[in-house]
């Protein structure tokens, strides 16, 4: 890969590149990626420079061919990036320096670890990430940005910058496995006694209430469906958080609805009447639960909707793993193993960049010992 065949570029919509190009280089079976699903999200108003979320995606070219990308936004806050940095903006601000803007190689509003760095086949990744960052890192001292953090990399990518110059920051997450197990009740069989009760008190207390559940996929999900899952979405997360949520009615509709059997819906119903929904993602072998919402809080419902209903599913259709989505330690009890995830990060002022190395050092000790402590709290038999 000579220096003067390479070329970095940085597009500020997805629009400016066809979806034939960028898949052919992205893993459209991680839904995240594709084309359509980030486009998607520009179009309805969710990644816009007035979010927050300018798309600057940063292309790598040789000889005018695409061979390799990072899916990047130009940031002006960390929200809705779930690696938590705000006391490093704190920081920058207490001593008159900027933290905002800064570039971003993540999905939005998405911590759900999958791949970052795409390339084209029989490309050399190592040499290919080298040449992206540096031009990352060109562009971002050429636009005064403080720096640039890449989040929720697999382990193939997060091996690829590990060989770089950056500083490797972890973090937990809780995710549920498949262990060949052949239904629900085979799940509950490595509980201990006292847990499996409880998990199943759960279940049986939603029952009680008059609430049945089902489960839609694809094509199944009606745009009516799509309708009452935004308006479920908005009145949790205004409960939540104040506002309405991240994601437009526009993206539900016309985004997510088109997204065929990657897209999967549990939906409740009391007395004749949709009530609630979660919404999940899926890949070849990996369930994203990823969206909730109800219009009534209901006595262990949110367990049943978005926990028991995406185990069921998993295992029905035989898929390996179920991410749930960032934090929740009340997962643990619900068989949800922790499992680190990792970010990387660059920061142009090499004093800040010594600071936070020293920093992720001491809080990768705390988070190995959180990792074992929370897996001492997992339900299941001592033999297992």
């Amino acid at each position: 890969m000579s220096d003067d065949a390479v070329q970095v570029e940085f597009l500020h919509s997805l629009s400016e590149i066809s979806a034939q190009e960028w898949n052919a280089l992205c893993d459209t079976d991680y839904p995240f990626l594709r084309h359509d699903f980030l486009l998607g999200l520009e179009q309805t108003g969710c990644t816009t420079a007035d979010t927050g979320w300018q798309p600057c995606h940063a292309l790598l070219r040789r000889n005018d061919r695409l061979v390799a990308l990072l899916p990047t936004y130009l940031k002006s806050h960390s929200w809705g990036e779930y690696v938590f940095d705000w006391s490093w903006a704190d920081a920058y601000q207490r001593i008159g320096l900027r933290y905002y803007p800064r570039l971003v190689s993540a999905i939005p509003f998405t911590p759900a670890t999958g791949p970052r760095l795409c390339t084209a086949s029989g490309e050399n990744r190592e040499r290919a990430a080298a040449a992206l960052v540096a031009g990352i890192q060109a562009f971002s001292q050429r636009n005064e940005l403080s720096g640039w953090h890449v989040l929720f990399p697999n382990d193939s990518d997060a091996g690829v910058f590990e060989s770089l110059d950056l500083t490797k920051r972890r973090a937990c997450q809780f995710h549920w496995f498949n262990e060949g197990y052949t239904d629900f009740d085979s799940f509950l069989s490595r509980f201990n006694s006292r847990k499996r009760k409880a998990l199943r008190r759960e279940r049986r207390r939603v029952a009680e209430q008059g609430i049945t559940l089902r489960r839609l996929r694809g094509d199944d999900i009606t745009p009516a469906d799509w309708e009452r899952f935004h308006h479920f979405y908005q009145i949790t997360y205004a409960k939540r958080s104040g506002h309405g949520g991240y994601l437009s009615r526009e993206f539900f509709t016309d985004t997510a609805a088109h997204l065929g059997q990657q897209v999967m819906m549990a939906v409740a119903e009391r007395e004749g009447r949709d009530i609630a929904a979660a919404l999940f993602f899926c890949s070849g072998d990996t369930l994203f639960g990823r969206y909730w919402g109800c219009e009534q809080e209901f006595d262990c419902l949110h367990f049943e909707a978005c926990y028991y209903q995406g185990i069921e599913f998993c295992i029905e259709e035989g898929l390996k793993r179920f991410d749930p989505g960032a934090q929740g330690e009340h997962k643990i009890q619900r068989g949800f193993q922790p499992v680190e995830t990792v970010s990387y990060h660059w920061l142009a002022d090499e004093r800040f960049a010594a600071a936070i190395r020293d920093f992720t050092e001491e809080e990768a000790t705390h988070n190995r010992r959180y990792q074992q402590q929370a897996a001492e709290l997992l339900p299941f038999r001592l033999s297992d």
